[in-house]
């Protein structure tokens, strides 16, 4: 795929062809600044110490509500090829992190801990195809697909249907709505409610979301003359799972874009962790290649107008199109339960794998809870 598209409930920018290529995100902003691009489209990778895909587009257009893809074709076939890392695996990785988390001499508060599946389409994907039936199965997400030429991963592309919004401005208002603490939805209605109400009153789940919801004010406090952050999360929910959210606007006091608020913010401790290059080490000492899996994709204007969405419920799909590589994480705290993790992270996994009608094998003694 030769382009960008993000695809919001209230916008669509669609971008295709490339001018000027960066890698390097200070470029991208400097190019903004200096006037040389009127708009910069991409993607942001989980490390910030990795390349990024950013790119000055030919052409590029803007629309305002939903998109409505005007056919929408079967996919072929995908099956399960493996995981990375296994599930006893995973379990054992966050066993190993809850150990370091709950000693009180090391300053590691929070981590993500993230697994991925390997899947195989008997045909070529189509990625805006499979953005088309990631739309069809979650109408409120964030839908995109993005080339990762500029990164160096030519002809890959990154698909994905986000329920979270990174960062979002417009004229000097800034909107976002960062997630943590989540549980898989369950099938009978009143199990379901009761787990989203349990979700709400965790001691666990409230302290993981108040982790990032400090750290975000810290960070937009010298840059917003008012931020209006509630006193507490609320329940949304995905088709797989519940989350606690918080809506948070603000008014800028500088002439941040909406690029430079979307590196200000990234990586949040809702993908990463805190403190922040504390769990970068970690995270890199103990896991694959993240990728874009965890980073940011997006676009802004010359004028400082942009959005940019969290880069979860994702897969990379290989140039030829027929392989298909998924992730999904969860944050691990001190009282986090490793056997619930992997749980977590299977329930996120079928957001984008439910889209491509690819079952994900159950694990002997987990709940297969999500939808």
């Amino acid at each position: 795929m030769d382009g960008f598209l993000l695809a919001q409930p209230d916008g669509v920018v669609r971008a295709s062809g490339s001018r000027v290529a960066f890698d390097e995100a200070d470029r991208a902003v400097a190019a903004l600044r200096d006037g040389a691009a009127e708009l910069i489209v991409g993607a942001l990778p989980f490390d910030p110490r990795r390349p990024a895909a950013l790119s000055v587009p030919e052409r590029a257009l803007h629309t305002a509500g939903p998109w409505r893809p005007s056919a929408v074709p079967d996919l072929p076939p995908v099956r399960f090829v493996t995981e990375i890392p296994s599930a006893a695996e995973h379990i054992a990785r966050v066993t190993k992190l809850v150990e370091q988390l709950n000693d009180p001499a090391q300053p590691l508060r929070k981590v993500v801990a993230a697994r991925s599946v390997v899947a195989e389409a008997s045909g070529a994907l189509d990625p805006e195809l499979v953005a088309a039936h990631l739309l069809t199965r979650h109408p409120h997400a964030n839908v995109f697909a993005v080339d990762l030429t500029p990164a160096g991963r030519t002809g890959a592309t990154l698909v994905g249907a986000t329920p979270e919004v990174l960062i979002a401005r417009h004229g000097d208002t800034v909107t976002l709505r960062p997630l943590a603490g989540t549980a898989p939805r369950l099938a009978d209605p009143d199990a379901d409610a009761a787990q989203a109400r349990e979700l709400l009153a965790s001691t666990k789940n409230r302290d993981e979301h108040a982790f990032v919801i400090d750290w975000i004010r810290d960070r937009l406090a010298p840059v917003c003359a008012e931020l209006t952050i509630p006193e507490g999360p609320e329940l949304i929910n995905t088709h797989e799972v519940w989350h606690l959210a918080t809506p948070i606007t603000g008014r800028l006091r500088t002439s941040a874009t909406a690029l430079d608020l979307a590196l200000l913010l990234h990586p949040t401790p809702a993908v990463c962790g805190t403190p922040t290059e504390l769990a970068l080490d970690t995270i890199a000492g103990l896991e694959e290649d993240r990728g874009f899996y965890g980073g940011a994709v997006g676009w802004c204007a010359a004028n400082g107008d942009g959005a940019w969405v969290v880069a979860i419920r994702c897969a990379e799909l290989s140039a030829d199109g027929h392989t298909v590589h998924a992730y999904a994480g969860g944050g691990i705290v001190a009282a986090s339960d490793p056997k619930a993790e992997l749980d977590e992270t299977t329930a996120k996994l079928r957001t984008l794998l439910g889209g491509l009608h690819c079952a994900i094998p159950a694990h002997r003694g987990t709940t297969g809870s999500g939808r």
